[in-house]
């Protein structure tokens, strides 16, 4: 489950193809299939977006929601794949994206009437 956060203006006229551009990385970096994309966008109006100095109306906050078990250095590889891929693809710069992943245990999410430990069906890895 993925929320984006950013200034409307700014935000709704790239949605499609940054939804892509995640999803893009979320298959390359962690195997996601194709289908499974869950993502959430949250356009504010510029007076209820408060952000850090230096960055432009452009800056755009990134929360990844996933179940525990991806390595350090997976979930790094996807922090560093996204700012690359937004750059390069819609121009966004680094300094004005801010990604957080958020990591719950599989017993903590809830889908299909099951939570995520009783899942033995997925098609992809949470362990990678």
């Amino acid at each position: 489950m993925i929320v984006v956060y950013g200034i409307k203006e700014n935000l709704n006229p790239i949605k499609a193809k940054l939804s892509n551009v995640i999803h893009g990385c979320m298959r390359s970096v962690l195997g996601m299939p194709e289908d499974k994309r869950a993502h959430r966008f949250v356009p504010l109006e510029k007076e209820d977006f408060y952000y850090p100095g230096g960055r432009t109306d452009a800056y755009t906050v990134i929360e990844i929601n996933m179940m525990a078990g991806r390595k350090p250095e997976t979930q790094r590889t996807l922090i560093k794949s996204l700012f690359q891929e937004l750059e390069s693809q819609l121009s966004l710069a680094p300094a004005d994206v801010e990604i957080t992943i958020k990591e719950q245990a599989p017993y903590q999410w809830g889908f299909r009437g099951i939570t995520g430990d009783e899942a033995n069906d997925l098609k992809y890895k949470v362990n990678v």
